[in-house]
């Protein structure tokens, strides 16, 4: 990133900064109030009309707030714990234990990394097994002494390497869905960035999932889709489109509970402002929640999930559009 599409505002930030060299010139410091009113207006235009491929984009922008930035702004006393006790320890997953408005609670939450150097250590925010591992001991522990769970989801997906098919990838994913499915606690999904299929969804089975406006959620990237479905993946733009990645698509599906509003120029341009919004939703959701008894939680958790893939079915049948006719039919599908 940025994308073409926010070229312009980058021009309007260009044109600020020269003229703060200028301190003490009123003419430049008028002109700046006046640019600066203008990239305003133009961000929230420009963001308020963003196509899928463009939110997907935005989702992945390598300066937009991760876990450990939310586990920052939100929470205090925060206290990392590390390792599935089976293998080893994933740092593409964070979890812990940190008051949120004075209530102990277990955080979880994927990790992608801002240099060369992090990235690397993170995986780019790919979890392997003993990442899921770790987070379900977390959750596990959290409900055995009654503390919600909040679960940041920020990922391409889980990481497909030889080393993590060896230790159970797939595995490790179902036991998360089955494991998350009856946890007696509370359990407030937030997704941040990415929602990359599996790898996504193994710590993201809750009583509420949020979505920031402008993140994205998926059984696979657009690249991946079109690559398989046209075998071009050039063909991403339409991918992203068909796929129904975004927050008011899935919203419209039943997938989702609420969309979370971003600054304008989206949580990369403000962090400060996006945790704020953040919290405000996490707040409403754990007081809703905490009320409710565990048994009737747990079972509209179980229906909500059940209920996945049988709502608007329609909506979906015609969501996908076909493959090339000149391609086999053992081809076709995402």
């Amino acid at each position: 990133m940025p994308d073409d599409f926010e070229a312009p505002l980058l021009a309007l930030q260009k044109r600020i900064e020269e003229l703060a060299a200028f301190p003490g010139d009123p003419v430049k410091e008028q002109e700046a109030r006046r640019l600066r009113q203008e990239l305003s207006e133009k961000r929230r235009s420009i963001y308020a009309g963003l196509t899928p491929w463009q939110k997907t984009q935005v989702a992945r922008h390598p300066n937009r707030p991760y876990t450990l930035d939310y586990v920052g702004a939100l929470f205090t006393d925060f206290t990392e714990l590390h390792g599935d006790r089976r293998f080893g320890d994933d740092p593409a997953l964070v979890t812990g234990f940190a008051r949120y408005k004075d209530r102990a609670v277990a955080v979880v939450g994927h990790q992608k990394g801002r240099d060369t150097k992090q990235k690397i250590y993170r995986n780019f925010g790919m979890p392997k097994p003993e990442g899921y591992r770790k987070a379900l001991r977390i959750m596990q522990l959290a409900a055995k002494f009654g503390r919600p769970i909040i679960s940041f989801v920020d990922t391409p997906g889980a990481y497909p390497g030889l080393d993590a098919e060896e230790r159970g990838q797939a595995e490790a994913i179902a036991y998360n869905l089955r494991e998350m499915a009856r946890l007696p606690t509370p359990i407030i999904v937030n997704v941040t960035g990415e929602g990359g299929s599996g790898g996504a969804l193994a710590v993201a089975v809750g009583d509420r999932v949020n979505m920031l406006e402008h993140s994205i959620y998926s059984v696979i990237t657009p690249e991946g889709c079109a690559a398989i479905l046209w075998r071009d993946a050039n063909r991403k733009v339409d991918a992203a489109e068909a796929l129904k990645i975004t927050a008011p698509d899935l919203l419209e599906l039943g997938l989702i509970d609420e969309i979370i509003p971003e600054p304008a120029g989206g949580a990369h341009n403000d962090p400060a402002r996006a945790s704020a919004i953040l919290d405000a939703a996490l707040e409403r959701a754990l007081a809703a929640l905490i009320s409710v008894p565990a048994d009737d939680r747990l079972a509209a958790r179980y229906d909500k999930f059940r209920r996945m893939g049988r709502e608007n079915q329609a909506f979906i049948d015609t969501a996908v559009p076909e493959a090339d006719e000149a391609e086999p039919r053992q081809d076709r599908g995402a």
